[in-house]
């Protein structure tokens, strides 16, 4: 009787309570956050949104940076606000911290789960600290779950949902497009809940969300399309793989290994290619099984990896940002699972005893525990390093800048690429050699040239001698000059060396004629 008493005052402790997961996060997340040193591919959008002239620039220049329009958009309303990009911070902070409210409050998992989950590395370091549009996917795929039950009388809130995913990323696209046909599979072969939302929706909603559906998708694929001139074309710049590589095909395989246990197999190894690649099949397999009573999310489980698996053989391998959607149709599905009940319809048609399932969700739970745990330790080393050791050497050299007044002077910056986070921080232009002009964001496409340090001097001697007063210009490089000039008298200033992305080091010179 004690015993049980114990256990009944135990469950009633505020730590065991979701509402402990969810502010816990958002106090270490908005440390975090305010700790991170911005980088270039999180101030970049920024700039562009900053910096376009007008609402077809901005749009122009949005297509060739490969992601579709909602990131961008919901900067340019926050810049409206606050011209300054910790705003972006902060509401890429309110995102993740939602998204885990979605998590802890609503999904089918244990109290365990979730906090490993929300701690783990996708939400808790990569979808948290690095403010970029695929936190969406996150925060859309976990709503969309959490109303999943609403098909039954409408379709219209979860179409909503679905139009924003897709616009979100390319990734989220693709998601999306999985999500999609997961709804049409089951209302085309449910014929049970195909009569039960005929009875209970109103006339127009199937066509509505179709309509939304479809022209979201339509806005997308547009937007993400390169224009012809673009030559990084959003960052996927190796063209397509269309013939058979089995060692490319096993590099693929190990991203999913990558999403679920945060090690990249080495893709010259065919024996960590090997390994990996039967590790990955025995959890889908055991996933596979788990999810076979639940024919509708065993469904989607299977879409969502394959169409993200062809994206990521024939176009691009990707990051972990880009991957990590692997482990998000993984948890979708799972949770989606508990909106169904048992169905024997594929184990029938596969010959499986029912005991035969019950074996299998034991090892598929080890499995899921050691995924968690896996997300977690990675989770909490990479928010750790973040707070020791700064992601970009940007914000350290911006303070720099400001602080000795060098922000009012003419300022050469190389590569230009790497300089948008101090454009971002000092929230002015620089000249950029590999434009020839003054600029902040950099767009890929005709026009832009990289450039080496002997012509960056040489353009810097053009500069000084077509001024009308000799005055000295203040040259930033992301890596060590090591060229020099009879002509020009340089002097090293400071070097900003401590950063995690080592393309994002510092080193600060005074340029002067002789």
């Amino acid at each position: 009787m004690p015993n049980k008493n114990i256990i009944k005052y135990t469950s009633r402790l505020p730590f065991k309570s979701p509402w402990f997961i969810i502010i816990l996060f958002a106090v270490l997340g908005l440390i975090g956050i305010l700790n991170h040193s911005m980088w270039r591919d999180e101030v970049n959008p920024w700039l562009i949104v900053r910096d376009s002239d007008s609402l077809g620039n901005l749009i122009a220049n949005i297509r060739y940076e490969g992601h579709p329009l909602l990131w961008y958009f919901s900067l340019e309303i926050l810049r409206k606000i606050v011209d300054n990009p910790i705003i972006m911070q902060i509401f890429h902070l309110a995102i993740t911290v939602v998204s885990v409210t979605l998590f802890c409050l609503y999904s089918p998992f244990n109290y365990q789960q979730k906090f490993l989950f929300s701690f783990g590395f996708f939400p808790f370091y990569e979808y948290l600290l690095i403010s970029r549009n695929y936190a969406f996917s996150m925060l859309f795929t976990f709503a969309f779950c959490t109303i999943f039950a609403s098909r039954k009388i409408t379709y219209l809130y979860l179409a909503i949902l679905l139009g924003l995913l897709a616009n979100s990323s390319a990734y989220g696209l693709l998601v999306s497009f999985s999500l999609s046909l997961t709804l049409l599979a089951e209302f085309c072969f449910d014929s049970e809940h195909r009569q039960q939302y005929f009875n209970q929706s109103q006339k127009y909603d199937l066509f509505l969300s179709i309509a939304i559906i479809a022209f979201s998708f339509i806005l997308s694929v547009y937007i993400i399309s390169p224009p012809t001139d673009s030559y990084l074309h959003g960052g996927l710049n190796n063209g397509w793989v269309m013939q058979l590589d089995i060692r490319h095909f096993l590099r693929s395989i190990g991203r999913i290994f990558g999403s679920y246990l945060l090690i990249i197999p080495q893709h010259k190894k065919w024996l960590d290619l090997i390994v990996c690649a039967i590790i990955t099949l025995f959890i889908v397999i055991l996933t596979l099984i788990k999810l076979s009573k639940k024919p509708v999310p065993f469904f989607f489980y299977i879409i969502g990896n394959c169409v993200i698996f062809a994206f990521t053989y024939l176009r691009f391998t990707g990051m972990p940002r880009h991957f990590g959607h692997f482990y998000l149709v993984m948890i979708a599905a799972l949770w989606l699972g508990s909106y169904y009940q048992d169905s024997l319809v594929l184990l029938n048609k596969f010959s499986i005893r029912p005991n035969s399932i019950t074996f299998v969700q034991k090892w598929h739970y080890i499995a899921l525990m050691i995924i968690l745990y896996a997300q977690f330790v990675g989770g909490i080393y990479s928010f750790s390093r973040d707070l020791v050791v700064p992601f970009s050497a940007s914000r350290e050299t911006a303070q720099y800048i400001k602080k000795t007044g060098l922000d009012n002077e003419f300022i050469v910056a190389s590569r230009d690429a790497n300089m948008a986070p101090l454009s971002g921080y000092l929230n002015r232009k620089f000249y950029y050699p590999e434009l020839q002009k003054m600029g902040s964001f950099t767009l890929f496409k005709n026009g832009r040239k990289d450039v080496e340090q002997a012509e960056i001097l040489s353009q810097i001697n053009s500069l000084l001698k077509n001024q009308d007063e000799q005055k000295k210009i203040l040259l930033i490089l992301n890596n060590k000059l090591t060229v020099n000039r009879n002509d020009l008298k340089i002097i090293p200033i400071k070097d900003f060396e401590r950063a995690w992305v080592d393309s994002e080091q510092y080193y600060l010179y005074w340029v002067d004629e002789v």
